[in-house]
This record gives structure tokens, C-alpha cells and sequence, in this order.
């Protein structure tokens, strides 16, 4: 919208210059008049101010201010129409959306931070958003930028995420977590540094190309690295091995689907009454037809498809497979009705 404005608003100026360029020549040239006196004609004959001709015109001189008078009244009203709608759309309209923006950052809390508006940003924005979690966006590159403005409920920050006072702009300090998905590793390894400094309990996700930016981006704080060339690779190599299962495993993970979804659930607020109890006692397959297909326990082991003499603590995490409605019912019963 931004560009398009700009875009008229040159065509507007062209516009503009040639008609004073040909209102100037033709005076020059039929009445003999000076550059001043031709240029000062051709402006009031624009703006159609009423004053007096510097000298009086002859009959041609007459037909070509009338004809200059019917071209260039609809010239003019579409210039002054253009610039004004650009200064009012461009920027008070950006000024005023940036300050609201900004307002509405300050008032955030357990929000996301995710640093660049690539592929990578971009996806893992639409999937927060499925999930109604708070964003806020970086980026400094005004192209990305566009594209952020043209969606209205999209949070956003321009500029360097590696400087300290654009994450600071981002209400770092009450973030939950932070993907930073920049496309340049040194970039990310500065993100993931200030990031780790600024909070110091903040989960931090960041994008890697080279293979050996992994082992530094995890010293210098991320939690997780995504290496999306590794991970492309290997599910090409699964779709020529087991294409079925990585279909599948798509239908689940990265389809919206209405009728199956995988989530995690925590067992942090945990019924005391099921405190130590197996996953038999439970009967959740019974009570709520969801599957929990997978536990992950406090050291950070994971246990795929738990048997049903597992017993489950508060510090476990559930991953459960079924319908919204399944998975809101097992909620409840290991929680007595309330929200994860």
C-alpha cells in the first residue's frame, strides 16, 4: 500500500512538471514572453488564481491558455489529491499505527519475540497465531517491513535485532520466548547473546545454516537450534524411504486439521488424587478417547508410547493425540476442568 502510494505520487509530479514545461514553452514561444513572465503565466493558469495576464495574448496565445486551463485543471486536482492522501496515508498514517503499536507492546506479557520476517519468521508466525499466542516482530529490512504492515494485527518493531534497545522495545524483559530466525549466523549468535543477557529466563530458538554455528549458539544460550537445510534434507530422503509416514506425521504436526491435533500438556497443576498413578489406573483412553503417545520426564528424557503401568508425577509432560474435543476432556480430568 505504502509502495503504491509512492508510486502515484510520482506519476502525480510527472504529471505536474510536464504541463508547467509545456504551459512555459508554449508562452515563450507564441507570445515571446520571458522564462519568468512564461513560468509565472503557466502558474496561474494552473491554480486558476484569477490574476491578470503579465501582457495581453494574442487569439493564439488565448486558445492555448484555454486549452492549457482544460488540461491542466484535472492534472492539478489530481496531484494536490495524491499528495495529500500520501502525506495523510504515509506518514501521519504510519506515525499514528506506530504509536499505537507501540502502546499496545508496552502492555505485553509471556509474549514471543521472533527476530526476522524471512520464510522461516514467517511460518513460525502464522503458527503462533493458530495458536492465539502474542507476537511481536523485528525486522529491519523495509521490503519484510511492507509486508508486516499490510497485516493491521501483526505487532512489530523496525530495526536491528541485535542492537539492545530494539529487543528492549519488544518488552524482552516479560517475554516468554524468542525465535530468532535472521538469515545471517553471526547475526542470530548476537540475537541469542543480548537475548540471554537482557533475560536471563527467556527460552531461546534460533535458525543456523552453517554446521558448526550449532554448538556455539547453544553456548551462547539457545535452548534449541533449527537447522532448516539438515531438516529439508532428511525429509526428502524419508519421502523416497517411507514417504506414508512422513505424510502422515504432516497431516498431524503442520496441517490444520479439525478433526486430530498432537499436544503437549503439562502435569504441573496435576490432580493430587492422581499423583503417582499409572496410565492404566487413569483410563484416559476410555474417559476422554485421546492417546497419549509420548511423556516427557524431568531429566529431560522422553518415553514413546509409555506403557500403561507408567506412573505419572506434576513434572511430567504429556503428549496427547486426538480430536479438540478428546484433548479438552483429557484436560480436564487431569486437571479438574482447568485450562492448560
Amino acid at each position: 500500500m505504502k509502495r503504491e502510494s509512492l508510486k502515484n505520487a510520482y506519476i502525480a509530479l510527472g504529471l505536474l512538471f510536464g504541463i508547467v514545461v509545456a504551459g512555459v514553452s508554449g508562452f515563450m514561444f507564441i507570445e515571446g514572453f520571458t522564462f519568468t513572465e512564461a513560468f509565472f503565466m503557466t502558474i496561474i493558469t494552473i491554480a486558476t488564481v484569477g490574476f491578470r495576464e503579465v501582457h495581453p495574448l494574442s487569439s493564439v496565445g488565448m486558445y492555448f491558455t484555454a486549452f492549457l486551463i482544460v488540461i491542466s485543471f484535472g492534472i492539478f486536482a489530481y496531484a494536490v489529491t495524491t499528495f495529500t492522501r500520501y502525506v495523510i496515508d504515509g506518514a501521519l498514517g504510519h506515525y499514528y499505527k506506530s504509536r499505537i503499536v507501540r502502546n499496545k507492546i508496552q502492555r505485553l506479557k509471556d509474549h514471543v519475540i521472533i527476530c526476522g520476517y524471512g520464510r522461516n519468521g514467517r511460518q513460525a508466525v502464522q503458527e503462533l497465531l493458530s495458536h492465539k499466542m502474542d507476537i511481536v516482530v523485528v525486522e529491519r529490512d523495509e521490503e519484510a517491513m511492507e509486508s508486516i504492515l499490510e497485516n493491521p494485527g501483526l505487532l512489530y518493531v523496525h530495526g536491528d535485532a541485535t542492537r539492545d534497545e530494539i529487543l528492549a522495545a519488544c518488552r524482552i524483559d516479560k517475554a516468554r520466548a524468542l525465535i530468532s530466525a535472521l538469515p545471517v549466523d553471526a547475526d542470530n549468535l548476537f540475537v541469542v547473546l543480548t537475548a540471554r543477557e537482557m533475560n536471563p529466563g527467556i527460552k531461546i530458538i534460533s535458525r543456523a545454516t552453517d554446521e558448526h554455528s550449532d554448538t556455539k549458539l547453544k553456548r551462547a544460550g539457545a535452548h534449541n537450534i533449527i537447522m532448516p537445510d539438515r531438516i529439508g534434507g532428511q525429509r526428502m530422503a524419508k519421502l523416497v524411504t517411507q514417504p506414508d509416514i512422513v505424510e502422515f506425521l504432516d497431516y498431524i504436526m503442520l496441517q490444520s486439521s479439525e478433526n486430530v491435533a498432537l499436544e503437549e500438556m503439562s502435569c504441573a497443576r496435576l490432580n493430587s488424587c492422581f499423583e503417582g498413578k499409572s496410565i492404566r489406573e487413569l483410563d484416559i483412553r476410555n474417559e476422554s478417547g485421546a492417546n497419549i503417545i509420548g511423556l516427557k520426564r524431568a531429566d529431560n528424557s522422553f518415553v514413546i508410547n509409555p506403557l500403561p503401568e507408567i506412573l505419572l508425577t506434576s513434572s511430567d509432560k504429556l503428549f496427547a493425540l486426538g480430536t479438540t474435543n478428546q484433548l479438552s476432556r483429557l484436560r480436564k480430568i487431569l486437571v479438574e476442568g482447568e485450562e492448560h
